[in-house]
């Protein structure tokens, strides 16, 4: 499907009043490469390339935009010059040897399965050879020491549902800036810039950006606002709410500290159309910069 006809779906949506669910299509390179070219030319370019490992394991809902996220990411690497990609399915990935490898690893759609919302067990769970016990205990061992590896000073990058990996867990929600909570149906959001003059927002050119995604509202650690929010939406805007929200701006994006490491996270990504916008283009290769440490930006605090 040609770009114009991507466009030329999203305005009958809007001003019919159908569905807002936009139709997965077949992954190309044509297609892939005609997002890629519209990155814009205004990001740092780094002596040393950064290795980046995309985790594109999901054990829960398949969302149908991760080999299209996993194709830009890693047309965006090649474009930019900035990173080494490794992309894998496999948790081994996080084993003591491997993780070391990386700078940074980016959490692609990783959904994992509604009992447990845990992809580590979800995994261990399945072999045979090993009790329920001692799958929650490898679990556990696999969840520490990612955490662990963030806190000594690499960089994570969560992408969309990427970010129900291990969404029960306190100490995962704490590093992320919050748990994923719920989301209403797909609808088309206004999203909004909290600081038009922020590094890491320099590609929407100071002006916010409509799409169709799912809302995303958060929960647990969130109400610390332990972040340095980027991107919002204001709630009242938002149609099929199950809950009374108190607070009317609710973050979609941010970036934060965690240790010595550094933490982005992006809600908008659910649909790869999109990455038809230059600037989320940019603000995502700005994110995984940012990451990498190979970007400096104010991340401090909101609650500060």
């Amino acid at each position: 499907m040609k770009p114009y006809l991507y466009l030329a779906c999203l305005l009958i949506s809007i001003f019919t009043g159908h569905s807002q669910d936009l139709k997965p299509f077949e992954l190309t390179d044509e297609w892939t490469n005609s997002i890629v070219s519209k990155l814009p030319n205004d990001y740092p370019k780094l002596e040393v390339k950064k290795n980046i490992l995309i985790f594109s394991l999901f054990t829960g809902f398949d969302h149908w935009t991760v080999p299209h996220t996993e194709a830009v990411i890693e047309g965006i690497a090649e474009r930019s010059g900035n990173f080494k990609i490794t992309t894998s399915n496999d948790i081994e990935m996080f084993n003591e040897e491997n993780i070391l490898e990386f700078d940074a690893i980016i959490l692609n759609n990783n959904c994992s399965q509604r009992d447990n919302r845990n992809i580590f067990f979800d995994v261990f769970k399945e072999d045979e050879s090993i009790a329920t016990d001692e799958a929650w205990s490898k679990a556990e061992q696999y969840e520490k020491r990612l955490l662990d590896y963030i806190r000594k000073g690499n960089g994570l990058v969560v992408l969309h549902g990427g970010i129900t990996m291990l969404n029960k867990s306190k100490q995962f929600s704490e590093m992320m800036g919050g748990s994923f909570d719920y989301h209403p149906k797909q609808q088309v959001i206004q999203v909004k810039l909290t600081d038009k003059k922020h590094t890491l927002l320099k590609g929407f050119k100071g002006k916010g950006f409509e799409h169709i995604d799912e809302p995303y509202f958060f929960d647990n650690a969130y109400f610390n606002y332990d972040f340095k929010p980027l991107l919002y939406m204001e709630a009242d805007k938002i149609e099929g709410k199950n809950k009374e929200i108190e607070e009317n701006i609710q973050y979609l994006a941010w970036i934060k500290k965690y240790g010595k490491g550094r933490v982005f996270y992006a809600s908008p990504s659910h649909n790869p159309q999109s990455y038809e916008n230059p600037g989320l283009l940019s603000f995502f290769l700005n994110g995984i910069l940012y990451a990498t440490g190979g970007l400096q930006c104010d991340d401090s605090s909101l609650k500060l």
